[in-house]
């Protein structure tokens, strides 16, 4: 078969919309008038060509909250046949129509903060932010204190208490494995975090309460120095720790040890309040003086002393 009988047979859409098609302008509005509510089903926009003797009218939507929306009535028209029929009627977006934003799925629609009282985020399986806590299920890492020697010697000593082989129990035991060291010295978890999630975990609380914050940058000192820093542990701990400041911005965060505030804990020392200056003029004595001057006071009449001085 030829190149030519090929592109011959591609099916192509006409330009011309047909005739009797076109003018089926009454038809496509009653169906779109009966799929929609009554009075919002507005002019006719377009006639869009979708085959031979095919064709799609649009119609304005008048609906509130479909601004830009169009009803698509789609007709058509059998070889040498006079009657259109209807294919469909749907609603359609326009090129301006208020769209819906794209679904973003749950995991990447959750921001800090939008967890409340008895929600549950469940964590991926293979979240980066985790690692293993433990090596194995049940053999010990390489480097660990519990060998092949001290797991054989556990399980033969299980052997002598309890009722038969460990093979031929119910429920092997699982005292030597790595899984129940970590059960006996508390330190069990199932996953912990990894390089990754310590990283992530550091540049979060680093943008929040760290060296490049405007508090930070107007702050008279560094939380290093701080008497309210509260210091935790970890690697982490080389470069955070708790604000213990009630009064602080940051009370009770995780903050970066460059960070810093006004409530610096060295920063400015209270001054002693002032001691008043002693007065002036003593109201708190009280001062005795004499109704009858004595005789060698030099203020004695002529007339003696016992004379009386001029009182009734």
């Amino acid at each position: 078969m030829s190149a030519a009988t090929t592109r011959s047979r591609t099916p192509r859409t006409p330009r011309t919309p047909d005739r009797l098609c076109a003018e089926a302008v009454g038809l496509a509005r009653a169906a779109a008038e009966e799929a929609a509510a009554p009075g919002v089903v507005g002019e006719h926009v377009d006639v869009v060509v979708e085959g031979d003797r095919v064709v799609t009218h649009l119609f304005e939507c008048k609906e509130f909250g479909y601004r830009g929306w169009r009803w698509a009535v789609t007709v058509a028209r059998a070889s040498r046949a006079k009657v259109v029929t209807l294919d469909e009627t749907v609603l359609l977006p326009g090129p301006d129509a208020l769209l819906a934003p794209e679904w973003v799925p749950w995991s990447e629609r959750l921001r800090p903060g939008d967890m409340g009282p008895g929600d549950l985020l469940p964590t991926d399986a293979e979240d980066l932010r985790l690692e293993p806590g433990y090596s194995g299920e049940e053999e010990p890492p390489p480097n660990s204190v519990v060998s092949e020697e001290m797991a054989e010697l556990v399980e033969a000593e299980d052997a002598e208490v309890t009722a038969g082989p460990p093979a031929e129990l119910p429920v092997a035991p699982a005292r030597g494995s790595i899984t129940a060291v970590a059960d006996e010295l508390g330190m069990r978890r199932a996953r912990v975090l990894s390089r990754y999630g310590l990283h992530v975990a550091a540049d979060r609380w680093d943008e929040a309460y760290g060296a490049k914050t405007p508090m930070a940058q107007a702050a008279p000192a560094a939380c290093v120095s701080c008497g309210f820093l509260v210091r935790i542990g970890g690697s982490l701990g080389q470069a955070f720790g708790v604000c213990g400041n009630e009064f602080g911005p940051a009370d009770g965060r995780v903050v970066s040890l460059s960070y810093g505030c006004g409530g610096h804990s060295e920063a400015a020392v209270m001054p002693k309040p002032p001691r008043p200056a002693p007065p002036v003029l003593d109201e708190t004595r009280v001062d005795v003086l004499p109704l009858r001057p004595s005789a060698d006071s030099g203020s004695v009449s002529a007339e003696g002393p016992g004379e009386d001085l001029g009182h009734s």
